[in-house]
């Protein structure tokens, strides 16, 4: 049988949805068999409302609470070694990661490395690797979204920083899939607009990219059209008025959606983003914002068709690949996004070291051209100065 016609499909997991679901953590907890549960969240959430809602739906239940909080933006293994010695010297048997991406994925990976004796860079993301790991032990995990971005809570993998070789690594296994995931609206409400905008574009880059990843895959096709209409009608809403709860449902629906996507594929976007949060310790959502229109630039050629379609489907002024890149361009515009990675505090000087890293990164497999760290180099450097232009001139932009 051809190879283009055999494929492995994994979708995600028992999401329950909707505002004041964060009440039934009690009883989603005792469905897992957890009874010491670690509740792993970020320094800014930690003493907030939404804790503070689900100790009191923990302690409903019975059970006790425990608060690792030792999170970072993007997460280190500093972070994680920490909150592994937590889980392991309170003697817990699940996590509950409550917050954005990085406590989510910081939640999932104690959960997992807290049964395992190698280090957790033998975990990456690359070929088989993940069969290395002990099974037995691993911590069931729920999942609480607080931010609609990264959709971690529908994952199997987390994004990790080497601060030695300053690479993001992104460490896989199928059992870091959360058994539960609460999708309750009320959760975001406190966001702020710059962070709805900016984790926004997250769940945006996740559901184009996808979309944009070669292979055959119409399931993924399928959210990742759906996803990016949600976004496109209800992140406006969410980012004017965060108090909208069906737009911040419908917002949760759509990161859960770009990471389900994402299965197939990501590419050059998260390659850019992985490195440049690495050296530079930016927001990994705003930085996918800003490279996505220099990406789409470089891969245009390979992605035209899928440009139509895309058109079509979001009902946009004008069609294929200019409608698509004219909607791209005025929607950052509306939401706040940088148009340059100067505005992000990027170098020059750097550049040609965070291209190297870039061909290496995971993501890059999934573009839909071929690149090699001089290409990377030449989006970047667009990028940097904020010539769209130049990241595609070559390719008939």
């Amino acid at each position: 049988m051809s190879a283009t016609l055999t494929a492995n499909w994994n979708y995600p997991t028992r999401v329950l949805v909707g505002p004041g679901r964060l009440a039934e953590l009690g009883e989603a907890c005792e469905s897992t068999g957890m009874t010491r549960p670690l509740l792993v969240t970020d320094k800014g959430l930690a003493d907030g409302p939404v804790i503070e809602k689900a100790r009191a739906a923990l302690a409903k239940a019975g059970l006790p609470v425990a608060v690792f909080s030792d999170v970072r933006g993007n997460p280190t293994k500093a972070n994680l070694d920490t909150g592994v010695e937590a889980f392991r010297k309170g003697r817990h048997d699940g996590v509950v990661a409550i917050g954005g991406g990085s406590a989510l994925d910081v939640g999932k990976t104690i959960a997992f490395m807290h049964a395992q004796t190698r280090p957790v860079w033998d975990f990456e993301d690359i070929g088989d690797w993940w069969t290395r790991a002990e099974t037995e032990g691993i911590a069931p995990i729920i999942a609480v979204p607080t931010t609609a971005g990264t959709g971690s809570e529908v994952g199997r993998a987390s994004v990790v920083t080497n601060e030695e070789t300053r690479q993001k690594k992104i460490i896989f296994h199928p059992l870091m899939l959360p058994k539960i995931v609460i999708a309750d609206p009320e959760t975001t409400i406190g966001l702020p607009p710059f962070l709805t905008a900016a984790t926004g574009f997250d769940a945006l880059a996740h559901c184009f990219e996808a979309y944009c990843a070669p292979g055959f895959h119409p399931l993924s096709d399928g959210i990742a059209l759906e996803g990016l209409r949600l976004i496109k009608k209800y992140l406006p809403r969410a980012y004017k008025n965060g108090a909208d709860l069906e737009a911040r449902s419908r917002m949760l629906a759509a990161a859960s959606m770009g990471a389900t996507a994402f299965q197939k594929g990501l590419g050059a976007v998260h390659s850019i983003s992985h490195p440049i949060g690495a050296f530079y310790d930016t927001h990994h959502g705003l930085t996918n914002g800003v490279v996505l229109p220099y990406v789409m630039a470089f891969n245009r050629a390979a992605i035209e068709d899928k440009m139509k379609l895309l058109a079509r489907f979001l009902d946009l002024a004008k069609p294929g690949f200019g409608g698509v890149m004219e909607w791209m361009l005025a929607f950052r515009k509306e939401l706040g996004v940088p148009h340059s990675l100067a505005e992000l505090g990027v170098k020059e000087d750097r550049i040609d070291e965070m291209a190297t890293k870039a061909v290496d990164d995971p993501s890059t497999g999934g573009n839909p051209v071929p690149m090699q760290a001089p290409d990377f180099a030449k989006v970047m450097r667009a990028a940097l100065h904020g010539d769209v232009a130049a990241a595609g001139r070559e390719r008939g932009l």
